[in-house]
């Protein structure tokens, strides 16, 4: 089963999917997702593309961190 990204979904739903993005968005600069209260709030409504642009992250950079891990990104 390919492990697949759907940016358009946010970063809760794609959490529910698999749970291992937490330490990945977490590295590549997303130290809040750790925090189980930002993830069920903040989380249900922020995609990662937008995350990115709010704390300045290059989401080419996430890209190929999520890639590098085996995931395929849309």
């Amino acid at each position: 089963m390919a492990k697949t990204i759907d940016l358009t979904k946010t970063v809760y739903e794609l959490v529910q999917e698999h749970p291992e993005l937490i330490e990945i968005m977490r590295d590549v600069g997303f130290d809040s997702i750790t925090n189980p209260g930002m993830l069920r709030t903040v989380g249900r409504v922020m995609t990662i593309p937008k995350g990115a642009a709010m704390r300045g992250l290059d989401l080419d950079v996430i890209k190929v961190a999520l890639e590098e891990r085996g995931y395929s990104v849309l």
